[in-house]
């Protein structure tokens, strides 16, 4: 699964569309914003997301990740089933617990707990999942959310992948999510990878989940040059890019010998961000995918 993160601030916008429309048009699998409702000079991310929805074919979108404590679960789950509907299924439901609360509670919203937030995090994936797939009349009362007899849309619940740093989201990632987005920017070969990953193992595998069924999809900054780079990572071991031949390397041994699903690039600087995009979308993903045949994810999130 090969993605781009895109601007969604104001002053980007024609920009943004002509990227989306050329990302879509390259064989992209997935486009992404980030989701911070409570910065004014960024487009809401998805009203973003339905605009570039609605321009596409075949590019699926994502808010990465969603910001759940500003977007109460029931009107997500109706968000969600409705882009999904409108757009063939191309979308996929990005989930976050909330992280930067100053700013939350300056939306208007209550305050919570680090362990309350990812309470009201696994909850909200529970009942969006029920929302979903015509199996209402759904009634649910949970610790922070509680529905009466609410019918659930006849349209399939969007694949859900989460964007879990802490122990405690990171184990519900694993009882009840489809794909995980390493936080930090965190890839294969970091400590935070090889410390997170196991929590979802280990929760997956006691709620009677295959562990393998929860894909890790990377949210991956990086350039990518003309010519290669004498070093691709920096002196902290974190990957800065390189020539199509050196992502080529990197990204196949990433899905081969780490296990790696999908990677999403945020382009960070170097050439123009359309030429990077065509490196991408033209060259890395295409040799990617015929090096690794079969052992990637779609943006479903099935192997």
């Amino acid at each position: 699964m090969f993605g781009i993160g895109i601007d969604n601030s104001i002053a980007a916008v024609p920009e943004t569309l002509r990227l989306a429309a050329q990302a879509d048009r390259q064989g992209l699998d997935l486009f992404s914003v980030s989701d911070h409702p409570y910065v004014a000079a960024r487009l809401d991310a998805y009203a973003v997301t339905g605009v570039i929805l609605g321009r596409t074919t075949r590019i699926s979108g994502m808010a990465n990740v969603t910001n759940l404590p500003s977007r109460p679960a029931p009107m997500l789950a109706r968000m969600v089933t409705s882009l999904s509907a409108l757009s063939d299924g191309r979308v996929v439901l990005g989930m976050g617990a909330g992280g930067s609360w100053d700013d939350i509670v300056r939306l208007g919203v209550p305050r919570l707990s680090p362990a309350a937030a990812v309470r009201a995090f696994e909850e909200a994936i529970t009942l969006i999942r029920r929302l979903g797939s015509g199996t209402g009349p759904v009634t649910f009362d949970g610790e922070f959310y509680q529905v009466t007899e609410l019918e659930a849309a006849p349209v399939a619940v969007p694949p859900i992948w989460t964007g879990s740093v802490g122990a405690r989201s990171l184990a519900a990632t694993g009882r009840v999510a489809d794909g995980w987005l390493p936080g930090h920017a965190a890839d294969w070969l970091s400590e935070r990878y090889r410390a997170s990953r196991p929590v979802i193992d280990e929760a997956a595998a006691a709620a009677g989940r295959a562990p393998a069924d929860i894909a890790t999809i990377y949210n991956l900054p990086g350039r990518i040059t003309g010519t290669p780079l004498r070093a691709t990572r920096d002196g902290d071991g974190r990957w800065i890019g390189g020539s199509p031949g050196q992502w080529i390397e990197e990204l196949t041994g990433a899905v081969l010998e780490h296990g790696a699903g999908g990677f999403i690039l945020f382009p960070t600087g170097g050439d123009p961000v359309d030429v990077t995009l065509g490196r991408w979308a033209e060259e890395i993903a295409p040799a990617v995918r015929e090096a690794t045949a079969g052992r990637g994810v779609r943006p479903g999130g099935t192997r």
